[in-house]
């Protein structure tokens, strides 16, 4: 088993919070959490890959004739990535909605804010 998805999806989880903590601008801030979500996908690609696995279709196979991938990890993956895609939206959404009301989308002028 190969520790590279592991550590590409270190480094892609990395350079979204670096992002996130040096973001001067809420859609850009929003755009790096998208990113370190995408992190997640790798990560659960890595887990659930298996060298020399078929498809979890079993109308061909004898059960434990080959290996198969698991279809719980690519389940999740789905929902993952439909679940960051829905985050995306909504953070969009709250950005669009505080620049509309206070004019910008610098989180340092956002004074109001900060109660």
């Amino acid at each position: 088993m190969s520790v590279l998805p592991y550590l590409v999806a270190a480094w892609v989880f990395l350079v979204g919070c670096y992002g996130l903590a040096t973001s001067r601008n809420l859609i850009h801030a929003v755009g790096c959490l998208a990113v370190c979500q995408s992190a997640t996908y790798v990560l659960l690609l890595a887990v659930g890959y298996r060298d020399g696995a078929t498809a979890p279709v079993f109308s061909d196979l004898k059960p434990g004739s080959r290996p198969v991938v698991d279809p719980v990890v690519q389940a999740l993956a789905l929902t993952d990535v439909v679940v960051g895609a829905t985050v995306t939206a909504v953070l969009l959404a709250l950005v669009l909605q505080i620049s509309k009301l206070h004019g910008t989308v610098d989180p340092d002028e956002l004074s109001e804010l900060r109660g």
